[in-house]
């Protein structure tokens, strides 16, 4: 269900109001991440990624390539979880990893999105270890297939 569903390579300075937004929404309010934790000062650094359906901003996804592929900040709100927003937009940041020649992509994964990044071929390695105050596991995925 993946119609008028728009994923790119968003411009963080133009649109960084739209993602601090959606990550405010969905990191801050709905899981009680502390504010001053969820903006860093890598967002600077990272590429970013946008998903729009109908034009609205619905999702964003960072990809740190100083940090080896580490993939982060993955939201989409309420309303569109569980309609491919956030697989579209894992996809993309692949190729974007894959364009940059990294051989994985890496992540810190709640552990209540760990199914969501098995499915798309994520391996969870080592012990859960906890990251204001919810509950992750480092994932992998490897480009090389």
């Amino acid at each position: 269900m993946a119609d008028n569903l728009e994923v790119y390579l968003a411009d963080f300075i133009r649109e960084r109001e739209i993602i601090e937004e959606l990550r405010v929404r969905v990191f801050v309010r709905e899981q009680g991440v502390p504010e001053e934790l969820e903006m860093d000062e890598r967002d600077m650094y990272c590429q970013h990624f946008l998903a729009r359906r109908d034009g609205v901003a619905i999702g964003t996804v960072r990809l740190d390539l100083e940090l080896k592929g580490k993939m982060g900040r993955l939201a989409v709100i309420q309303p569109y979880r569980r309609r491919g927003a956030g697989r579209q937009l894992v996809e993309r940041l692949h190729q974007s990893a894959r364009d940059a020649g990294l051989s994985e992509i890496w992540c810190h994964a709640q552990l209540s999105a760990q199914n969501f990044y098995s499915v798309l071929g994520y391996k969870a390695e080592g012990s859960i270890f906890e990251e204001a105050g919810i509950d992750h596991v480092t994932m992998r995925y490897s480009m090389v297939k």
